[in-house]
């Protein structure tokens, strides 16, 4: 099976797709945005493929280190019996895995047994909620497509722990953004990557070289956004396990050097009505709004992310490092504005003649590599939602490089800030992603900040050390 020719997997089909196989992987989405699954045998996996299987909710109880929670998380502290949550498989995911022997893969998203609701804190679950909103309410289909930008470092898990994370060797030296020179080093993994990809279902527009040593960008393809979020998340485990395969480590770390710029993981969005038509684009006269070539369901949209984005700060920059990307020297934006073809703000607006009308569209230029994608994009199509539904107009105008005052409020300075204007009483987050996931979320990022404040850095002993 290979991308060109998918094959869609049923409750009818799938014992003849796995008529050759003995095992099978499936996995579900993290808080964080990483993969949390198992290998189980075929004739297992076929019994519990219709009505799913248990599924340890300690993943929601612990960090990336699998350290639990110290912020009163549902699913961790004393307390805790740890209960299963059920694991309910996608078919539609279904996908084999070209560098481990083709051996089937397939998602999962968590439901609670109790009520067999979707799990309020499951990301996958959370994209499928907004989607759902937008065809049942809006009769629209809600399409993404994601970039992300990663280094490289010839090292390996323990190299790297070795060196205390210091002095990593990149893939290469120099800057050399959009090199035909430096792919030709690692010529072997560029093309496997791209094609491995392809046949996995997770298919790359377009892959280049980035400024920065050892820097890559792939543009994965569009498409509709939940299939968007889970090519995005798969990306990044995908391309960490190919990079291995091929020597070397592949990092999604918003800004792991201080005098380089960071890794951003951009987002595009845009809207089909029922005719399949971009519902972005004006292609009607009632349809038009006072922007040229932005239709007012384009632009309630947008009014919607940027009156929301404060709150939902957290997620598009989720852990603390994800802050110190977010400067201007390296183009990434501080506070809230937007701009027609201008990369310097928080929203990006794509209109003719620079795209087709068809191709009309908005990027989120908030978020870094780091994200999670299923929750980034459901949170930004959760507030266009909520503009298009409340009727919102834009807080501020499209930005003007010849005045200083034309932007609007300042993005939280750090994850603290994100996290706090999140948690508010009353914030947009809590109006359009309801306050159990906020609550949920927001207790995570706290753990996350309290173990950043209880750290002392490398900066800390090198300046004071010896001399206070």
């Amino acid at each position: 099976m290979t991308a060109d020719k998918p094959v869609t997997a049923t409750l009818d089909n799938i014992s003849n797709l796995l008529q050759d196989d003995i095992r099978v992987k499936v996995a579900i989405v993290d808080i964080d945005g990483a993969l949390a699954g198992k290998i189980i045998h075929k004739d297992k996996f076929l019994q519990v493929v219709e009505d799913g299987f248990g599924f340890c909710s300690v993943v929601f109880g612990w960090d990336l280190h699998d350290t639990p929670y110290t912020t009163d998380v549902e699913f961790a502290g004393d307390e805790c019996e740890f209960p299963d949550l059920i694991a309910k498989v996608d078919l539609s995911s279904y996908r084999r895995i070209p560098w481990e022997d083709n051996v089937p893969f397939f998602l999962a998203h968590l439901v609670n047994p109790k009520n067999y609701e979707r799990f309020y804190a499951c990301p996958r679950s959370l994209l499928q909620g907004a989607v759902d909103d937008y065809a049942q309410q809006l009769g629209m289909t809600a399409h993404c497509g994601v970039e992300y930008e990663f280094f490289c470092f010839q090292e390996t898990s323990e190299t790297a722990a070795d060196k205390g994370y210091h002095d990593l060797k990149p893939l290469w030296l120099g800057g050399c953004g959009y090199s035909l020179l430096r792919p030709t080093q690692r010529q072997e993994f560029y093309y496997k990557a791209f094609d491995w990809l392809h046949e996995f279902k997770v298919p790359i527009e377009s892959w280049h070289t980035e400024t920065g040593p050892g820097v890559f960008e792939a543009a994965i393809a569009y498409t509709e956004a939940k299939e968007a979020g889970d090519r995005a998340t798969l990306f990044k485990t995908c391309m960490k396990q190919i990079a291995l395969k091929h020597g070397f480590m592949a990092s999604f770390m918003a800004k792991p050097y201080a005098d380089k710029a960071g890794c951003s993981g951009h987002i595009h969005f845009s809207l089909k009505n029922k005719d399949g038509k971009n519902a972005f684009y004006p292609w009607a006269e009632d349809q038009k709004s006072e922007i040229p070539n932005m239709s007012k369901t384009m632009v309630a949209f947008l009014a919607g992310v940027l009156r929301g984005l404060p709150s939902i700060m957290a997620i598009l920059a989720p852990t603390v490092n994800s802050y110190k990307r977010l400067t201007r020297k390296w183009f990434a934006p501080q506070d809230v504005s937007w701009g027609i073809e201008n990369r310097a703000g928080a929203v990006r607006v794509i209109v003719p003649p620079v795209s087709s009308p068809a191709a009309t569209r908005l990027e989120m230029r908030v978020g870094g590599a780091d994200i999670n994608p299923h929750l980034a994009i459901a949170a930004v199509l959760r507030c266009g939602f909520w503009g298009i539904t409340t009727n919102q107009t834009l807080p501020i105008p499209a930005m003007d490089l010849s005045k200083k005052d034309n932007a609007g409020e300042a993005l939280p300075k750090s994850l603290l800030e994100a996290m706090l204007a999140m948690e508010a009483k009353g914030s947009i987050a809590r109006q359009v992603l309801g306050d159990e996931f906020v609550e949920h979320y927001c207790k995570t990022r706290r753990h996350e900040w309290n173990l950043w404040q209880e750290s002392v850095t490398t900066f800390e002993l090198e300046r004071y050390l010896e001399l206070i």
